[in-house]
């Protein structure tokens, strides 16, 4: 029986993140499918087959092939208790992607081989970076003609400013990929080869040690030089800047066919940092205190649509959660029994009755719980720092179409706000619905989730984009101040906010009210 010491330095939590259509989804596949937690891999290209990838679970990622919600998935491997959130790939879910990066201790990245760095994976890239998480790259799709490695070691370097160090390099790509020659465990894998003779190893030099005909080819020459050009002129390995976030190593493979992937997990499980303290006001709170606490960095509705279920996803910081346990929800300081608890795979969910720091555990929920709030078990109550909230630049006016469907409407917008899909405010004189989205895709899930999980038809009509600007002083503010091109609305918390219509209004605003101390929030 593991101690509870043991059992939460054995804890890997991490998000993948990456650019759409990356091979994000498929490589969480693989990843389950090693830790014997599915049986069968569905690729996201087996769509028309009805075979739907396991992670994928909204009705609207079924039809369109992308990851809208941020899944947990859990399975053990090697001694190991992995929790994996799997991010939305979509470039319009910054936000729910930026509040799943705050629940992890490292990230994963995966970068397409013929794509390179793309804009959406430095911008998520850069939320790590804040964090100062460690970050594990895996270049996807090897087996497809792609750019030169070092190239993308370069650009991985140069755009994303961060150091690399390739623990394994690729002997040829496309329809003449060999496999990796992997620097870490000092072997070559070769690709599509029976598991017997798959493994290659290395001699004194590094170089094969037994005879093979890839010792006469071209790319074999070609590699051994790059790696010879790495020893001499690339990056140290240091387990110290892997840990600050500094150096990234880097991996070769094709998650599509399963090659490298298991390498890259085992490698990954022996660097990726165990549970990580965290700040509160209460100072830093360490993992290995026996107090629990967590926070809530999700809502998710209808996870269950047989039972119009909402489910709160709580990252364990500290102790051990047990269900039946009493909590205390620091924002209202009321204590409650969990009794409904669960861990995931995808929409396949299991009742958990323990549960560790670094562990991700789902709460039903009726309502009580708000994206942010902080769970201690017994005192000290404390809170964990705030969870950062993204400034819309689209947004539109939204209705009920049906009148007479005003309370399913209500409670349909209440509970998709509540889990941060969506923001909503309020014009302050008629009390109009307006909706906040970082993109047009939140627009999209929002109309499609009203229909199918609340049977309420929406109109919506765009206003475009704004300029969002909450108040300071907003005992300053008069009725006067709003106009056409500076409406005053509320935010759900019943804040004061001007939507200004371009960059023009909101100079010609502060011109002339000078003492009203407008902000943003995160860009």
């Amino acid at each position: 029986m593991a101690s509870f010491k043991e059992d939460v330095l054995s804890r890997r939590t991490f998000a993948i993140i990456s650019h759409p259509d990356a091979g994000k989804t498929t490589m969480t596949e693989k990843l389950l499918l090693f830790g014997g937690a599915i049986r069968d891999a569905g690729t996201v290209k087996g769509k028309k087959t009805g075979k739907f990838a396991t992670s994928d679970w909204m009705e609207i990622e079924k039809q369109r092939g992308i990851s809208v919600t941020s899944s947990v998935m859990q399975f053990a491997y090697e001694g190991y208790n992995v929790n994996i959130l799997d991010t939305p790939g979509h470039q319009d879910f910054s936000e729910d992607t930026y509040r799943t990066l705050m629940a992890v201790d490292s990230a994963v990245m995966i970068v397409d081989a013929a794509k390179g760095i793309e804009a959406q994976t430095l911008k998520l890239f850069k939320v790590c970076r804040m964090r100062g998480i460690p970050i594990f790259t895996f270049i996807n799709k090897l087996d497809r003609q792609g750019k030169m490695p070092l190239e993308l070691l370069e650009e991985l370097e140069e755009v994303l400013g961060i150091q690399s160090y390739p623990m394994n390099w690729p002997i040829g790509m496309g329809k003449e990929f060999f496999g990796i020659y992997d620097r870490y465990n000092k072997r070559v894998e070769q690709f599509r080869t029976e598991e017997a003779d798959r493994f290659l190893p290395l001699d004194e030099e590094g170089h094969i040690a037994v005879d093979h005909p890839i010792k006469e080819s071209s790319l074999y020459t070609e590699a051994m030089d790059d790696i010879l050009l790495l020893e001499e002129a690339g990056n140290e390995f240091s387990r110290e800047k892997i840990n600050s976030g500094e150096l990234s190593p880097v991996f070769f493979g094709s998650a599509l066919t399963n090659f490298g992937v298991q390498t890259f997990l085992e490698t990954y499980l022996q660097f990726a940092p165990p549970p990580q303290p965290r700040n509160a006001d209460a100072g830093e709170i360490d993992p290995l205190n026996e107090q629990f606490s967590g926070f809530i960095f999700k809502i998710q509705a209808n996870m269950n649509p047989a039972h119009r279920d909402r489910i709160a996803f709580l990252r364990i910081c500290s102790g051990k959660f047990e269900r039946g346990m009493a909590v205390t929800l620091a924002r209202t300081g009321k204590t409650t029994k969990v009794s409904q608890s669960t861990q995931f795979l995808a929409d396949d969910r299991s009742t958990v009755n323990e549960a560790v720091s670094g562990d991700i555990i789902g709460l039903y929920d009726t309502g009580t719980y708000q994206i942010g709030d902080t769970l201690t078990g017994g005192k000290p109550i404390f809170q964990f720092e705030k969870l950062p909230q993204f400034t819309p630049e689209l947004f539109v006016k939204v209705a009920a179409k049906n009148v007479m469907k005003q309370k399913s409407f209500h409670k349909g917008i209440e509970q998709l706000v509540q889990e941060g899909a969506i923001q909503m405010y309020k014009t302050v004189r008629t009390e109009e619905y307006i909706l906040g989205a970082v993109g047009q895709l939140q627009f999209e899930v929002f109309e499609h989730r009203m229909i199918g999980e609340y049977n309420s038809e929406v109109r919506m009509e765009p206003i475009g984009q704004k300029i969002a600007r909450w108040i300071e002083n907003e005992e300053d503010i008069t009725d006067a101040m709003s106009s056409s091109r500076s409406t005053l609305v509320r935010d759900r918390h019943g804040k004061l906010v001007f939507l200004f219509e371009n960059d023009f209004a909101l100079r010609w605003f502060q011109d002339k009210h000078p003492n009203i101390r407008l902000y943003n929030l995160i860009g």
